[in-house]
């Protein structure tokens, strides 16, 4: 993989102050003779590799103050590989617990989309949920050639463009583990609140940095990716929405259920020793069972106004 080409300094994605409100938050621990097709795969073994990072002084987002460029990020996730389908499906069915709530508070079930929908594992639990028509948009063709052939018809392949659909034509937008990825968060979501009709919804779904197992761990953290253009905390999260016209907003953590061989994945600790253990559980009866934790992921939502 190409090295990345690197922009000039970028004033804050969310409130846009500048690099006079910005403190530092990570160092550079990029190796580029490291990086792989599995660099920016979803759900992958975690690298501990990053970008500089600065964090806001305003709004409490740290970000890549000096990104690569969108050209390079695009070309990066379409060519990603991707071996996680089975974790997918965990994953959809988090968020539809976690999102039940608020589609409790939708006049409407008409249209959805979702942004970075890898397989379309969460387009078919809206389908169940009863909503009449389900677009995905996904960068990696690996992703969308893993996706059972019943979803294939609802995923467009590419990144997100506005342009690409009717304004007001949506009564739900999703956007899980994405917002960290993008190279402007609030251009994405003041897109979503144009999309939306009137009373519609736009949910998104990002690590949550001031999590305490995220503050205990350190840069041996899994949101510690070079994948991530900014890590947010809850208030950031929210902060997001409220910065760019939405109503009712609010926010809440959430358990994740998945397998103890997937759970392992992302325990730091020696990789050799890693893939010896993760391959004595695989398909041991223990890694049948799904064990719910809460390890600070963050689901905010804001309603467009009538």
């Amino acid at each position: 993989m190409k090295h990345a080409p690197i922009l000039t300094v970028r004033p804050c994605p969310l409130c846009g102050a500048g690099a006079d409100q910005a403190e530092p938050f990570l160092s550079d621990s990029r190796d580029e003779s490291r990086l792989s097709a599995s660099s920016f795969a979803s759900r992958k073994v975690p690298e501990y590799m990053s970008h500089a990072m600065v964090c806001c002084r305003v709004c409490d987002l740290a970000y890549v103050d000096r990104p690569p460029s969108v050209e390079y990020l695009a070309a990066s996730y379409h060519a990603a590989d991707y071996d996680s389908a089975d974790e997918a499906e965990d994953a959809a069915d988090a968020y539809a617990r976690a999102l039940a709530p608020v589609l409790q508070r939708l006049k409407g079930r008409g249209a959805a989309l979702e942004i970075g929908t890898g397989t379309a594992a969460f387009l078919d639990r809206l389908k169940d949920a009863g909503f009449a028509e389900l677009v995905g948009i996904e960068p990696s063709s690996a992703a969308i050639a893993a996706a059972p052939a019943h979803r294939r018809p609802w995923i467009r392949e590419g990144i997100f463009e506005e342009a690409n659909f009717r304004a007001e034509s949506f009564d739900l937008i999703c956007c899980f583990m994405t917002l960290e990825h993008v190279q402007d968060p609030g251009a994405l979501v003041a897109s979503a609140l144009r999309l939306l009709k009137p009373g519609g919804v736009f949910v998104g779904v990002t690590h949550d940095r001031r999590a305490w197992l995220n503050r205990l761990l350190g840069r041996r953290s899994p949101i510690v990716d070079i994948e991530h253009m900014q890590l947010f905390s809850a208030q950031s999260a929210r902060r997001l929405l409220q910065h760019n016209g939405y109503d009712a907003v609010g926010g809440a953590s959430f358990r994740n259920s998945y397998r103890p061989s997937y759970w392992l994945r992302l325990v730091p600790m020696p990789a050799a020793f890693k893939r010896v253990a993760t391959r004595l559980l695989r398909g041991s009866w223990f890694d049948r069972w799904h064990l719910p934790l809460n390890v600070g992921n963050f689901m905010s939502w804001g309603f467009k106004g009538n």
